[in-house]
């Protein structure tokens, strides 16, 4: 019998297209993969239509929210009364200053992003995990025949990265000098370099726009670049790019990436829709553990086609959310000092609190 990769879990299946991912998917999956054949997810009971209520998402498209957009496609907000429109406004900085200004109701992001900004302003209140790590989804890469094959060989050169998107200007230029991290890729790459043995201060952050970091990898303008996807699959396409670490693994091994927040205010002004819309979005991130729905998705977006969004390996994207697990990500950011204060986020969690 032929197996489609379409019917396998999006987490693990990548093998069939690409020889150097391994299979991550095992029990887990089933269980979300019978939510998504319609056991529903947990709180999401059936109830008469609500009055159709209309929320802004600030999201930027990529592989960790294609939920958001298997949801508005097979209509799982409007099934629950809601009138959801997803824009962007350029970058975690623009999305945030949307949602504590009433332009949009609730935020999608960079766990680093949204923690250094509850630093500040205090006002957020985490709606859902959106996207969390599994092999392969975070690595840095060299060229081939470069010398650097492990993270020791990373002693004293120039890593590319994504420019910053939400954290102050004063972090960000520390960043750059290689002191301070400032997105949940550099924060986990630090912990796995000091944990490999590497002195993270010799290690230069080259910031640039991401969609520059495999040029600037192939002139030889840095010496390795920290990607996501689709910037891994394509990496390795171009330029044959071997990794030289996986930014989760070992004590980074499934860390929260990215989540959905909406500010106090909305939250407090209208609960119910805020419940709706985690329901919704939860049943849509059910659907996403097989490969065929977010393929769908992904192909859409710009420079993608359905080829390369059948290949580029995919997270988790959870149907719970878990306080202690969020956790990891402000305790990291607290231990390398992007965040000034330790951060309790069950204080974000409705139901830690």
């Amino acid at each position: 019998m032929r197996l489609d990769p379409a019917d396998l879990p999006a987490v693990g299946r990548r093998w069939l297209g690409r020889s150097s991912r391994s299979v991550a998917a095992g029990m887990t999956g089933l269980a979300v993969a019978l939510l998504a054949a319609g056991c529903g997810v947990a709180g999401h009971a059936s109830h008469a239509p609500r009055a159709e209520t209309p929320i802004t998402v600030a999201a930027e498209p990529g592989v960790d929210d294609a939920p958001l957009y298997i949801a508005e496609n097979d209509g799982l907000f409007a099934k629950a009364g809601l009138k959801v429109k997803i824009r962007s406004f350029g970058s975690a900085a623009g999305d945030l200053t949307a949602m504590h200004t009433g332009l949009a109701n609730i935020g999608f992001g960079d766990y680093v992003d949204y923690f250094h900004w509850q630093d500040v302003h205090k006002d957020l209140i985490a709606v859902a995990d959106g996207y969390d790590a599994a092999p392969g989804v975070v690595e840095v890469l060299s060229l081939p025949h470069s010398g650097i094959y492990t993270p020791q060989n990373l002693a004293g050169k120039i890593i590319g990265t994504a420019e910053p998107q939400g954290i102050a200007t004063d972090k960000a230029v520390q960043a750059d000098k290689g002191r301070v991290p400032y997105s949940i890729e550099t924060v986990a790459t630090q912990s796995v370099l000091g944990n490999d043995g590497v002195n993270t201060a010799s290690v230069t952050w080259k910031a640039m726009p991401s969609q520059n970091l495999i040029g600037a990898l192939q002139s030889h303008q840095v010496n390795a670049i920290l990607v996501t996807e689709p910037y891994i699959y394509e990496a390795e396409e171009r330029l044959g790019a071997v990794e030289v670490l996986d930014s989760c693994s070992g004590a980074t091994a499934n860390l929260p990436l990215a989540g959905y927040f909406t500010s106090k205010t909305f939250a407090s002004k209208d609960p119910g829709a805020v419940r709706e819309f985690r329901s919704a979005l939860l049943a849509a991130q059910a659907k996403a553990v097989l490969a065929k729905p977010v393929d769908a998705v992904l192909a859409k977006f710009p420079g993608m086609d359905a080829q390369s969004a059948s290949l580029v390996t995919v997270g988790v994207y959870p149907t719970s959310l878990n306080a202690g697990s969020l956790q990891r990500v402000s305790q990291l950011m607290f231990n390398f000092g992007v965040l000034p204060h330790f951060l309790n986020v069950s204080s974000m969690v409705p139901s830690a609190r």
